[in-house]
């Protein structure tokens, strides 16, 4: 008998289990205290929304209530979460009364829907959706990188508010990305005598990056997973592969992301990347191109990043740590290597004598991002250009932990 599909998706999350590690240093604990927020999950019977809960549950995250909601179909059903039972209940214009945070992921016309009517009745959405991300008023935010983007809202001050959750390749590739654009800046900007160069020369960020995603079923939603796991066996079984989600194979295939394509010849997927990158940077001249592909992976994704800096690295990296500005102490690699290694949320598997490097089977189920193949661009004469190769779970950072670290600041 075919489990209910609350559930069935869980499969998928529970076949790579891996003890998880936390980015945010102020992790909150303590889950149900009478003084805490009421939460609601929008979505919730949803890959994401289901992550919600699992993240909710492994941070602590502290609530007084919480709110199970849905579609009237899925309205009715029952689930457990942190030894207590709830009962599903139908999404309606009523249901955010008294509740302090609605995390949503129920889809771009939901949110449109619902957002506006939660925030009236004063509540804070974090929504996971497109809806409202390039809106100038919503703060886009990955909480490692732009912070301060949501400083001016505050929890339980009568007033509702939306933040959007970035698209979950955006926040994959920035994860990575940033600490290596804002080093370059900042070093510049930490020489003291270098102040009258710096008013005439700018900063070393990065002035352009190429990305090529890898992109997992999970970014589908639960449906896709459940059919590529159909379609695997159907394969190998000699039988015709069943495409419901896709219109083509996926098991053993890999395609052009499935967003529709825009009349520039991108996809919708692809521009995403370009626009949030600029917002979440807050840098309209920031250059940034992107090919999105569908790979036959479970739940994490991958991304090949080319970066070009607007410094040549060597000087940008030898104005740090070294007595001389024209002393390279480190090579750029090991540098890059070094600031990649110190960033919340980061890890770095870049061992090149065994040749190991991130996958997106050792991120399933992980809240850090992974980062490797580091390596100077040897196609930019002056060593303008660095190549990074990043790997991030989907849901989890790509969607439902990065919300709850939203949702974590506003405590």
């Amino acid at each position: 008998m075919k489990a209910p599909a609350l559930y069935h998706h869980q499969r998928f999350f529970a076949a790579t289990r891996i003890p998880r590690t936390n980015l945010i240093s102020r992790t909150v604990r303590m889950s149900l205290q009478e003084n805490a927020p009421s939460i609601a999950v929008v979505g919730v019977t949803g890959a994401v929304g289901q992550e919600f809960l699992s993240v909710l549950s492994d941070r602590g995250f502290p609530y007084r209530s919480i709110k199970m909601l849905a579609s009237k179909r899925s309205a009715g059903k029952h689930l457990t979460f942190e030894d207590n039972e709830y009962d599903v209940e139908e999404l309606t214009a009523d249901s955010f009364d008294g509740v302090d945070i609605a995390l949503f992921s129920a889809g771009g016309s939901i949110s449109k829907k619902f957002g506006p009517i939660a925030v009236d009745r004063g509540s804070i959405v974090v929504d996971n959706s497109s809806a409202f991300r390039m809106d100038e008023d919503v703060p886009l935010v990955i909480p490692e990188v732009n912070p301060d983007a949501m400083a001016h809202i505050r929890l339980r001050n009568g007033k509702g508010a939306l933040i959007a959750n970035p698209n979950c390749s955006t926040i994959i590739c920035l994860m990575a990305a940033t600490p290596l654009h804002r080093s370059a800046k900042e070093m510049w900007l930490s020489w003291p005598l270098l102040w009258k160069h710096l008013l005439f020369a700018g900063c070393g960020q990065v002035v352009r990056m190429v990305v090529s995603t890898y992109q997992a079923a999970s970014g589908a939603g639960a449906a896709a997973m459940e059919e590529l796991e159909l379609q695997t066996r159907e394969v190998l079984e000699g039988k015709q592969p069943t495409c419901n989600i896709f219109k083509q194979q996926y098991a053993f295939n890999l395609f052009s992301h499935n967003a529709p394509v825009l009349p520039n010849g991108y996809n919708e997927e692809e521009m995403k990347l370009v626009e949030e990158t600029r917002k979440i940077w807050n840098d309209k001249n920031v250059k940034v191109t992107a090919t999105c592909i569908r790979v036959p992976v479970m739940r994490a994704h991958a991304e090949s990043v080319n970066l070009q800096f607007e410094k040549p690295l060597d000087e940008i990296y030898a104005n740090t740590g070294s007595k001389s500005f024209y002393l390279i102490e480190y090579q750029v690699q090991d540098k890059a290597r070094e600031i990649l290694k110190n960033a919340p949320g980061v890890v770095v598997i870049d061992e090149r004598q065994s040749n190991r490097f991130p996958t997106p089977l050792e991120v399933s189920n992980k809240d850090d991002v992974a980062v490797g193949r580091i390596r100077r661009d040897v196609s930019q004469d002056g060593n303008y250009g660095l190549d990074i190769f990043v790997c991030g779970d989907q849901i989890r950072k790509g969607a439902a932990l990065n919300a709850i670290q939203i949702a974590e600041m506003l405590l």
